[in-house]
């Protein structure tokens, strides 16, 4: 599924709608996700708060077009380097928010599908992709450790 410019800047508009609340507050709000719920049929998507309180909303037109069965796993990518684009330019550097919380996609029952982006000072999310031969490497090195 591709996005056009306007669905992206649609996505990265609602966002940062969502969490400018949190930039102006001088107490830190009790906030551990911010919930990203996108809906295939509708094409509307929600960001929640813990709470379920609606921060935003808006619509994607590809959403609504879209008839695959793989519809969360298309968008989650999406999500990530939508995030990850803003992290970069510092929209959740000064948020009042206590840190760590997350975002994170959920389906229409408001079940966790994916942890899309943490944020924090000392933590990172490590990506399958980068765990691929963990094992092996090792078992490896203990063989190694192990025969001298």
């Amino acid at each position: 599924m591709k996005l056009n410019q306007q669905s992206t800047s649609a996505i990265e508009w609602a966002i940062k709608k969502a969490v400018k609340p949190f930039t102006q507050n001088s107490i830190q709000p009790i906030v551990t996700d911010i919930h990203l719920q996108p809906n295939q049929n509708s094409g509307e998507f929600y960001i929640f708060d813990d709470e379920d309180k609606e921060l935003a909303h808006t619509t994607v037109d590809e959403w609504a077009n879209y008839d695959g069965d793989d519809f969360y796993e298309e968008i989650e990518g999406k999500f990530q380097f939508i995030l990850g684009k803003l992290k970069e330019e510092g929209i959740f550097d000064h948020l009042t928010i206590l840190k760590p919380y997350s975002f994170v996609l959920v389906d229409e029952e408001k079940e966790t599908i994916s942890d899309l982006l943490l944020i924090d000072d000392d933590t990172m999310f490590i990506n399958d992709e980068l765990l691929k031969g963990l094992d092996e490497e090792l078992d490896s090195f203990l063989k190694d450790l192990l025969e001298q």
